[in-house]
Formats: structure tokens, C-alpha cells, sequence
């Protein structure tokens, strides 16, 4: 079926950060800890299924010369109902992930998906690519900020899950560290990819 199919390439196949390698400012930025990168995960996914869900809708509707700029508005749109939402029921989350809220407007993988799915298909096929897009999103920048916290840190979750021998390395939890650890990760999907092939 294909929403299935639509709805599943997103959690490997065409993974955004691993596979796509596309929005990778928030992946690096705000993933020093599995919290963080769960709240801007589900920030994205719901940005990504609302204006999925309004750019199939209105495809028929808005002239192709200004495509790009109503794709932009209908983020925008969902992207402050998002940061308003936050601001009121997750403050202490919406502090920690700061300016990258906003900045979701120009995240590559929404813009993207509008324009290369949501506007030339239907509303289900979109929903269910903005879903698996954005719960794939989710998952990568949930992986990424645990491991960041768990060896940065000794904690996973805000919550201590290391002996009090353990030394934490936080050079994990500082800029360097995102691009090594993603580098990891991007090796290790690689691998396995390969090793399913063969």
C-alpha cells in the first residue's frame, strides 16, 4: 500500500539527517541532550504534517509563481503555533532550544517536502510523508542527543545513569562533538546499508 510505503521511508530509507543529510543546523545545535532533541524532533513533525497536510490541499489553488513564498507563509504560520505552544506548556524546553524554534520556517526538510511531495500529491500521501519524515527526524535527534548526553554528561534524560566513577568526556556535549558523533552515526548507517546489500 502505498501510504505505508510513504510512511516508512522516512524512518530509513530516506532518514533526513543520515540519509538526506538535510537539516542538519537544528541536528548539530540542539541535540546536547536526548531532551532536547526529542522536543525539536516533535516540534518539526508537527510543522511538517500541518503544512504537508495545507500545501496538498490548496496544490490546485496556488499559482506556481509564488509556490514557494505561500509554501513559506503556511510554515510560518504553523511554525508560531508551534512556538506559541511551547512558550505556554513547555517553557523550561522552548528556553533551552531558543532561536532554533523559529528557524524551523527555513528548515530545509519542510520546505523541501512541500515542494517536492506535498504540492504534487494527496492529502493522505502527505500526511503520511510528513509523519514518517517527521518521526524520523525525531528518532535522529533523539539517537544523537543521548549518546551526546549519555558520554558527555553520564546522564541520559536529565537522569543519572552512569557509576559515580564515571568521568564524563564533554567534549561530546560542546559543537565538536555533535560532528563527531554524527559522523559516527552516518558511518554506521552507511555499514549496515552496505551489509544489507551484500
Amino acid at each position: 500500500m502505498r501510504i505505508v510505503q510513504e510512511f516508512t521511508k522516512g524512518l530509513w530509507n530516506e532518514l533526513p539527517p543520515f540519509r538526506l543529510v538535510l537539516g542538519l543546523c537544528p541536528v548539530l545545535a540542539v541535540t546536547t541532550a536526548a531532551k532536547n532533541g526529542l522536543g525539536m524532533g516533535l516540534a518539526t513533525t508537527f510543522v511538517l504534517i500541518c503544512s504537508n497536510t495545507l500545501v496538498s490541499m490548496m496544490r490546485n489553488i496556488i499559482p506556481s509563481k509564488v509556490r514557494i513564498a505561500a509554501f513559506i507563509v503556511i510554515i510560518a504560520t504553523f511554525v508560531v503555533a508551534v512556538e506559541l505552544l511551547m512558550q505556554a506548556y513547555v517553557y523550561s524546553l522552548y528556553q533551552q532550544l531558543g532561536i532554533f524554534i523559529p528557524l524551523i520556517v527555513v528548515n530545509c526538510i519542510i520546505l523541501g517536502r512541500a515542494e517536492a511531495f506535498a504540492s504534487k500529491n494527496s492529502v493522505m500521501l502527505s500526511i503520511a510523508d510528513g509523519l514518517g519524515m517527521g518521526l524520523g527526524f525525531t528518532a535522529s535527534l533523539t539517537l544523537l542527543g543521548g549518546i551526546r548526553e549519555l558520554i558527555g554528561t553520564g546522564q541520559l534524560f536529565g537522569f543519572s545513569v552512569m557509576s559515580a566513577h564515571y568521568e564524563p568526556f564533554a567534549f561530546m556535549v560542546k559543537a565538536p562533538g555533535a560532528f563527531i558523533c554524527l559522523g559516527i552515526l552516518l558511518a554506521v548507517m552507511n555499514y549496515i546499508s552496505m551489509q544489507s546489500k551484500a
